[in-house]
């Protein structure tokens, strides 16, 4: 594998007296799809807000491209290109399309913008469309878009997406993860955090099963698609 990209060593993270990730070892190689995959409760969104730096790392370290940003506040690896994109979409509901997606690059990528508006719309027409519409009138599947163009607003090196399927129809998720494909295809790397298994597991080059803070099943999505351990590892089946 390449040079990581992100690399994770003996993670520690939770809340208050509660120790959520219990020493995860992770890494994404540049241009790759990794899955991490799991039922409600086992750590996902712990994980991706300790990445972020919402929430404070206990053990072990984190690293983006060989610096440690583990202790750093969310700006800063936010400015260092690991963008976040958050389950439930948090976009600003009153703001229109094109105010939600400028927000996307205060922190990084304001001197590109425009280019980046339009890289945006052309992989979201709909969003072009609606552009000056109020973002809490969107469909689940428009805000999402609206959620991962704001991402790609910041020009993420990496890209965490986070349970980009939920509250999603059956054709929805089966363009969400189209797109997820599209965008890997261009380059970029995604930490893609998912109950979905099979259809990550197709999209993934290496995947990871959470279960009560540790990975229990970790190789090639192909792999980890056809082993019999998963059913048995991953409860959500």
């Amino acid at each position: 594998m390449a040079e990581p990209l992100l690399s994770i060593r003996g993670l520690v993270a939770g809340y208050g007296g509660t120790e959520v990730l219990r020493g995860l070892d992770l890494d994404v190689a540049p241009g790759e799809i990794v899955a991490v995959l799991g039922s409600n409760g086992v750590g996902k969104t712990t994980l991706n807000k300790a990445l972020s730096g919402v929430i404070p790392v206990r053990g072990g370290e984190i690293r983006l491209e060989g610096k440690r940003i583990d202790g750093s506040p969310s700006k800063d690896i936010v400015e260092a290109g690991l963008i976040h994109v958050p389950e439930g979409r948090r976009i600003f509901p009153d703001m229109t399309v094109l105010e939600n997606l400028e927000l996307g690059s205060y922190r990084r990528g304001r001197p590109r913008r425009a280019q980046n508006l339009e890289r945006v719309f052309a992989t979201f027409p709909r969003l072009l469309e609606r552009r000056t519409q109020r973002a809490g009138t969107l469909s689940g599947g428009e805000q999402q878009m609206l959620a991962i163009g704001r991402g790609m607003m910041a020009e993420p090196r990496l890209l965490i997406l986070d349970e980009p399927s939920l509250g999603l129809s059956p054709l929805l998720v089966e363009e969400m993860f189209a797109l997820v494909q599209r965008l890997n295809a261009e380059g970029l790397a995604i930490l893609l955090v998912e109950q979905n298994v099979m259809q990550s597991l197709a999209l993934a080059n290496r995947a990871h099963v959470l279960e009560n803070g540790r990975f229990v099943l970790s190789g090639r999505g192909a792999d980890l698609a056809a082993d019999p351990e998963l059913e048995k590892a991953y409860l959500g089946l």
